[in-house]
């Protein structure tokens, strides 16, 4: 059964399931909203609630109410039969998204038409879940629609409708604290300055830059930025472009809330509950993708499936809401001026421009927060006019000698291993003033690494040895920006 007002707000934590259930058993019959109730009972703090629910797509209450044309949905709804079976009106609800009293409409306008017809009706207790056929004439259209386009799935959203709600759930909309950046950097070696330099840039959702020699946790950073969102988003399956349908949701990316146990909440067919959102739209947390050396310009345009009006959306548009991390900047397929070019109007004006495959050319929202990663130097990466176009530049930097053995004492005592002043001390001079590398935070794990290893080879009791010491230092590769003068 599809997600209702009660389960999203358990699910996003806005209440808790026993509180929603208490609120849902004092409502019976009473004019008073669930949201009045819970906020009278104190389960929800008035703000948050009502906020929360502003943000909800609404479902709609007719096909008009949909967006979408007459023509639009009995095209899908011949196809959800012809192809994927669909067969009651309850699978057609769960196939489509549409909320039943849409569905009744477009069932009893195709049955009009002679596209299909009623065999029957099944459920428990009687309820009327109709099972319907296809006629000739509903066969006939469904291979008609097919040759417009293979969409087959939930019904799509309008354009209007996303920039809508893209709009309203822009990720610069959520306030992410001081407290909220501490512990998801909780862990990493890092000075209090950057905590300042990087919470002021999630907070503004506009570009970020992280650079800094190799090895010093740019990756582990930017990752880290995954866990100080809380709030929910809305993705649409699929939007409705002039008679294209593009696909959005993907669940390689996009990370759906969990519903509660159904056990709490009354189920009926045919549902007559009015509290039900547009479930066109799957509730998810803020998505966060990474992109590295695969990154190609074919990446952030429309991918056309066939020669039928039916794309995937882009993978910066999948990230809409979120953030999208452009590891190791300046080692992707595409050049670094080519990716900046080609989004140079979006980073500034948040307005992206995608063409269709008959080369209409339409705009859409660019809310997300973009990440570039890079151990590259900036300047070589970009010329000036892009690089004040990047309003954000942290520079992750290589450890002081302090924070590496902060750094290297977790490690040690992760790996069980005695790390002495002598052992340490040895170790820091041969990196810095014998080999003539600046310390890096991977360099502890790295030759704890090799020191472990080497101790099971020679069957001996885990420890530092200065020759294995010696070995894993030998080991250690960086490139000349690494490197001291």
């Amino acid at each position: 059964a599809a997600m209702q007002i009660g389960d999203l707000l358990v699910a996003s934590g806005m209440v808790t399931a026993q509180k929603l259930h208490d609120a849902q058993r004092q409502r019976g019959t009473q004019p008073a909203s669930l949201a009045e109730n819970l906020i009278a009972s104190g389960a929800a703090e008035a703000d948050a609630l009502l906020g929360f629910l502003e943000r909800v797509p609404q479902a709609p209450s007719s096909m008009a109410e949909s967006g979408l044309s007459e023509a639009e949905l009995l095209n899908l709804l011949m196809k959800l039969i012809y192809v994927d079976g669909v067969e009651t009106t309850s699978q057609f609800i769960e196939a489509s998204k549409l909320p039943y009293v849409v569905l009744i409409q477009l069932l009893d306008m195709a049955a009009q038409r002679g596209l299909m017809a009623a065999t029957g009706t099944s459920g428990p207790g009687g309820l009327a879940d109709v099972r319907y056929v296809l006629s000739e004439a509903g066969r006939n259209w469904a291979n008609d629609a097919l040759t417009q386009s293979q969409y087959v799935g939930p019904a799509p959203v309008t354009l209007e409708a996303y920039k809508e709600v893209t709009a309203r759930q822009k990720v610069s909309a959520e306030l992410v604290t001081h407290a909220q950046i501490q512990a998801a950097m909780a862990g990493l070696v890092i000075s209090p300055q950057f905590i300042d330099q990087v919470g002021p840039a999630v907070n503004s959702g506009r570009t970020m830059l992280l650079y800094g020699p190799p090895g010093n946790g740019k990756t582990s950073v930017a990752l880290r930025l995954r866990h100080v969102f809380s709030e929910v988003v809305y993705v649409p399956y699929a939007v409705s472009i002039s008679g294209s349908v593009m696909r959005v949701f993907d669940p390689a990316i996009h990370e759906p809330l969990v519903a509660p146990p159904q056990s709490r909440l009354t189920r009926t067919f045919p549902p007559i509950r009015r509290d039900a959102f547009d479930t066109r739209w799957i509730p998810c947390r803020r998505p966060f993708v990474v992109t590295g050396g695969e990154l190609t310009l074919e990446m952030l345009d429309l991918r056309y499936e066939g020669s039928t009006n039916f794309c995937e959306a882009p993978l910066h548009v999948k990230a809409q809401g979120g953030c999208i991390v452009v590891d190791d900047f300046g080692r992707q397929m595409v050049t670094p001026a080519q990716l900046l070019n080609r989004w140079i109007t979006p980073l500034e004006n948040r307005i992206d421009y995608l063409k269709l495959n008959t080369g209409k050319t339409f705009a859409l929202p660019f809310e997300e927060l973009v990440i570039f990663s890079t151990n590259l130097q900036p300047e070589d990466l970009m010329d000036e006019a892009f690089l004040r176009r990047i309003p954000y530049k942290l520079e992750v930097a290589g450890p002081s000698r302090e924070d590496f053995r902060t750094i290297f004492d977790a490690a040690a005592d992760r790996a069980g291993l005695n790390l002495t002043d002598e052992i340490f001390d040895y170790i820091v001079t041969e990196i810095t003033t014998r080999k003539h590398i600046r310390l890096a935070r991977y360099h502890a794990q790295f030759i704890i690494n090799q020191v472990l290893i080497a101790c099971r080879y020679h069957g001996v009791e885990p420890h530092f040895d200065m020759r294995m010491v010696d070995n894993a230092i030998s080991n250690v590769r960086v490139n000349h920006a690494g490197s001291m003068p």
